[in-house]
């Protein structure tokens, strides 16, 4: 086996995009949950970095940490990196609601960083467009049931994740490539 990193994340399925992307690699991922203190700040990337930064520290070796923000084209800013919070609080029909007649459009920011021992940050992001549902679709989580990627008809929570791994998943190939490079 050749490398390991280490991803900073509880989230499974943040673990099964990781692992897809390094699976033909020697690099070994590991998963590594510790629940650092989040920041509070206006990009997914500042955030992932303060956490890997904390990680490296403890730990001393490579760590990665990825974070997503959602953007709304009718309402700038919004949600941003508060997604989690307004995906808890703000019920898919409240936000359907809020973009009657507005551009129904938007993107994910995913921002990964990677931290190396010798305290160099890497920091990577990609974009992926969403539209917005008019009606409520699926079962799973709140705003699930309204977003979905653009130019399909089935929101996240109709469609199955495994076969989008490769558009969430790109930030994390970007690593597991320059990784396998770097030996």
């Amino acid at each position: 086996m050749g490398r390991e990193v280490y991803l900073l994340t509880g989230n499974p399925d943040k673990v099964k995009s990781a692992r897809k992307a390094f699976e033909k690699t020697d690099v070994e991922l590991k998963q590594l949950e510790n629940n650092y203190p989040e920041i509070q700040a206006e990009s997914s990337l500042e955030i992932a970095k303060n956490t890997v930064e904390q990680a490296v520290k403890e730990y001393d070796k490579p760590v990665v940490r990825e974070d997503h923000s959602l953007y709304l084209d009718a309402v700038p800013g919004f949600p941003g990196p508060y997604l989690s919070y307004f995906d808890g609080n703000l019920p898919a029909e409240k936000l359907i609601e809020l973009l009657e007649n507005q551009e129904r459009t938007g993107y994910f920011e995913i921002a990964t960083v990677l931290g190396l021992p010798n305290g160099k940050i890497k920091e990577y992001q990609s974009r992926v467009p969403v539209e917005i549902s008019e009606e409520i679709k699926g079962n799973k989580r709140n705003w699930d049931r309204v977003l979905m990627l653009k130019g399909e008809k089935e929101t996240f929570a109709e469609s199955s994740g495994e076969s989008r791994l490769e558009i969430w998943n790109r930030n994390y190939r970007r690593i597991a490539e320059e990784i396998t490079r770097e030996k």
